[in-house]
């Protein structure tokens, strides 16, 4: 029996529920090629007709949310801002969570706060350590407060004691610690808590001069701002010329997904940076120590806490963060499977819902089949379509000479064209992702944009090995009760360079 961990092991039907799915999926198809391979071509022909149309769909949104895009780019926020009345009562808190990071990592996020067209004596930044890197995080320490704590409001240190009973070492144990600090802290301040706007970086986060000011606005002009998350578009643009060309291919796939829900908030979760009501933090209980997809849980405790009254506002303004980097081309490699098996375990969130929905009869029972549907069929295609479409899909001819069947004849034309259908959507996110890219550093050669136009032949591959492979790695070890946790992407402040 796969010992308890935090809240793993707790529910272990329910953990095996989606590896099992996946798997049943996988199995399903070689067997039937094997033994109906009539079935099985069937079968092929009408998931890759439903990708084919997926894709269609996916375009659509990531179209509609680049325009979003340019045209938040073209707004004045901090101007627009300032004609609202009260818009200088608000505060920005500014979480920096860091594990063993270098120096210049920290000063470039703190950098890019002072680039900020915001009131700066409205920002409090709040820099996290670990205990277990406490020697690490007390040298930069007070580097860090000689040179930028006059330009704020205030920037606070907390340094995270290690373990600590019930938490799980990581992100989301670190900000939970940190906000009860900062709670303390804001005890005796003369600050409206309600006009408070949390934003939980990653320590490389580099944040569009404007955000903070767009950020502003949309908290004082949506409703309810205190039952909102607010997410903005991800970039990892930071290093992405010295990245390896799989871990563009996989980054610029992630800010592809990202677009693409930006635009249907009402089934977004909160992913990686992003910014909510200090309120509502409080109200939850701040975050929960003990799993590793702290960024997409905060989201959900919020939608449980107020019975499904919560929900994302897309802010269509990016943040830059890193690429995965390794000291060499195979340790990016390996760092990029790391990441997004990290990315995938947030199966972990299956059973956590449908055991928590049982616990809010208040909540819309609509609410609770969306979410519950859009996360289990997100899990199973992202373990199992890469593999169907581009390896189990040609089983089924390999394994039997039906030459003289029709089917068997006009199905690889028919997969043919489905798969060139699919491929249009290959070549716009490719297009556009040239117009995502920073401006090319003087290192980098001209003949890189060659090999940017290149790297996207290698998008089957990536979609395998650093897709459906990691995806199906978590679901298993999730099945199999043999838990992750919390693995740190490392900064190498030198692949900026």
């Amino acid at each position: 029996m796969p010992q308890v961990i935090g809240q793993y092991g707790r529910h272990r039907i329910l953990e095996i529920i989606p590896g099992l799915l996946s798997w049943g999926i996988l199995t399903t198809a070689i067997v039937l090629s094997f033994v109906a391979p009539t079935a099985a071509v069937v079968f092929i022909i009408v998931f890759d007709l439903y990708w084919m149309l997926r894709v269609f769909y996916f375009i659509i949104h990531v179209l509609a949310s680049y325009s979003q895009y340019k045209k938040y780019l073209g707004i004045e926020w901090y101007q627009k801002l300032t004609t609202l009345p009260g818009w200088d009562e608000v505060y920005h808190l500014v979480f920096l969570p860091t594990y063993q990071e270098e120096l210049p990592i920290l000063e470039e996020a703190m950098e890019s706060l002072l680039r900020a067209q915001y009131r700066k004596d409205r920002i409090i930044v709040v820099l996290g350590g670990e205990e277990r890197d406490k020697r690490n995080f007390e040298n930069y320490r007070e580097d860090i407060e000689k040179r930028y704590k006059h330009h704020f409001y205030d920037v606070l240190f907390t340094v995270h004691p290690k373990d600590l009973p019930g938490e799980l070492p990581g992100k989301g144990s670190n900000m939970r610690y940190m906000g009860h600090e900062v709670q303390k802290y804001l005890a005796d301040k003369d600050i409206n808590p309600e006009r408070i706007i949390v934003s939980a970086f990653d320590v490389d986060t580099i944040a569009h001069p404007q955000y903070f000011a767009c950020l502003a606005y949309q908290f004082l002009t949506v409703q309810n701002p205190h039952r909102s998350s607010y997410q903005p578009i991800t970039l990892f643009s930071n290093n992405i010329w010295s990245a390896t060309a799989p871990v563009r291919v996989a980054a610029f796939g992630t800010v592809f997904w990202l677009f693409s829900e930006l635009v249907r908030p009402e089934r977004m979760w909160t992913f990686s940076s992003h910014s909510m009501s200090w309120k509502m933090l409080i109200d939850v209980g701040f975050w929960e120590p003990d799993l590793v997809s702290e960024d997409s849980r905060i989201f959900m405790q919020g939608f449980l806490h107020y019975d499904g009254d919560y929900r994302v506002t897309p802010i269509f303004l990016p943040v830059s963060m890193d690429t995965v980097a390794g000291g060499n081309y195979w340790e990016s490699l390996v760092a990029l499977y790391k990441q997004q098996r990290r990315w995938a375990w947030g199966v972990e969130h299956f059973p956590y819902m449908l055991t928590k929905f049982k616990e809010h009869p208040n909540l819309p029972r609509r609410y609770k089949i969306r979410y519950i549907f859009n996360h289990l069929e997100g899990m199973f295609t992202w373990a199992t379509a890469p593999f169907l479409i581009f390896i189990l899909g040609y089983l089924p001819f390999i394994t039997v000479n039906a030459a003289d069947s029709a089917l068997f004849v006009n199905s690889p034309y028919t997969l043919e064209f489905m798969m060139r259908g699919a491929t249009i959507g290959v070549f716009i996110t490719g297009a556009l992702s040239f117009f995502l890219l920073p401006s090319r550093p003087s290192r980098a050669p001209r003949w890189n944009w060659l090999l940017m136009l290149l790297q996207w032949t290698l998008l089957p591959v990536t979609f395998i090995l650093f897709g459906a492979l990691p995806a199906l790695d978590a679901q298993t070890r999730f099945m199999l009760g043999k838990y992750l946790g919390f693995n740190v992407t490392k900064k190498i402040s030198t692949s900026r360079d």
